[in-house]
């Protein structure tokens, strides 16, 4: 996801200790894979690899690690908050984040296989906020996301893991997970709204190196 342009909800019934620890050593662990890692091209819309749902991971190995470097070198080159492996071309279902919550606090990690958790409609409270999208360069819209999130998969040696999010890191969460599934966040707007992101990005130059859809 890219960086935004310019009280905390309930757990959603989920026990304390459920949740990982994304928040102790943030910044040494996002500079120890970012020094591993290698920065790739961003893919952009139009690229067949964001519109399809991403394959499970299955293998945790040195592969998904070297992957995972690489996702945190190319995040932090392109500036982004959150990146999934489609956008760099891989069909797997993992993405990375370093991204701040409303109370600006670090979160920095990685989640394999995730799933949504879907909120009780009393915990359902929507933000209206602008998103942003590394695959859709410099472009933004308002678009309503829940201010709370959990999200539920693995961690990069398969260990079941939950992620819970706040307000900025709430839509981070989402719009990783959206990704994977094969969803952009364009496709949640209306016809009008979507041809208008299109256009800022058509009028707009990325300020890192993307793939050409041919």
């Amino acid at each position: 996801m890219a960086q935004q342009q310019g009280t905390e909800a309930g757990s959603a019934g989920v026990a304390e200790d459920e949740f990982v620890d994304d928040v102790t050593d943030a910044a040494a662990r996002e500079e120890a894979h970012t020094a591993r890692g290698t920065a790739r091209p961003i893919t952009v819309v139009g690229n067949p690899v964001l519109h399809r749902e991403c394959k499970e991971v299955t293998e945790f190995d040195d592969e998904l690690a070297g992957l995972i470097d690489d996702m945190f070198a190319s995040q932090r080159a392109a500036e982004g908050v959150g990146i999934a492996a489609n956008q760099i071309g891989v069909d797997l279902k993992v993405f990375v984040y370093d991204c701040q919550d409303d109370e600006g606090v670090r979160h920095v990690g990685v989640v394999c296989n995730p799933v949504l958790d879907q909120l009780p409609a009393g915990q359902r409270v929507l933000d209206d906020g602008s998103e942003g999208c590394l695959s859709v360069p410099g472009a933004y819209h308002p678009l309503a996301r829940p201010d709370y999130a959990v999200v539920r998969g693995q961690d990069a040696q398969g260990k079941p893991i939950a992620v819970r999010g706040t307000g900025y890191f709430a839509r981070c969460l989402q719009h990783e997970t959206d990704h994977l599934n094969g969803y952009l966040y364009i496709d949640r707007l209306s016809k009008r709204e979507r041809k208008d992101v299109l256009r800022q990005m058509a009028e707009s130059t990325p300020r890192y190196e993307t793939v050409p859809n041919e």
